[in-house]
């Protein structure tokens, strides 16, 4: 398993718990955050990347889960499991707000998630979220720097 998906891994674990919790205390981010790292890998150096993409998908949650809304019409949020929804929150935050992450691997990383951790059909309800959620992305000229960039590498 390589260091950042690792590391997203342990994102998703936080937003997990914290969503079980309901966000109701979000000073227990970093509590969760800590303890995620402990229990999973006490030893590795992520660079603070865990604790600042949980903070930063719940900073941006309600625009979020509007996403999800508007490209799963029918699964409602809280029907969703909760592990198919942190990882598309977390997907979709690499996705639309995270200028560092080329849109495919945001999308490919989730997939990866779902397969991993949810149910047998979550791998592919991450596929179509995340790819309708992408593009609207592109017909609506909001494309990332960096897939812009990519694009115009090739």
């Amino acid at each position: 398993m390589s260091n950042r998906h690792l590391s997203r891994t342990m994102v998703m674990q936080c937003l997990f718990e914290l969503d079980f919790q309901g966000y109701a205390k979000p000073e227990r981010i970093d509590e969760v955050v800590k303890y995620i790292k402990q229990e999973f890998a006490p030893d590795f150096d992520d660079d603070g990347y865990v604790a600042k993409q949980t903070h930063a998908v719940i900073d941006k949650v309600d625009e979020i889960d509007a996403l999800l809304v508007k490209f799963a019409p029918e699964w409602p949020i809280s029907e969703m499991t909760n592990t198919d929804r942190n990882i598309l929150r977390l997907g979709a935050y690499e996705l639309k707000f995270d200028e560092k992450i080329p849109a495919k691997v945001a999308i490919n990383e989730a997939i990866e998630l779902g397969k991993t951790f949810g149910g047998d059909t979550s791998g592919k309800f991450v596929n179509g979220v995340l790819g309708a959620v992408y593009r609207d992305m592109i017909a609506s000229g909001q494309e990332k720097k960096v897939d812009i960039d990519k694009k115009n590498e090739k």
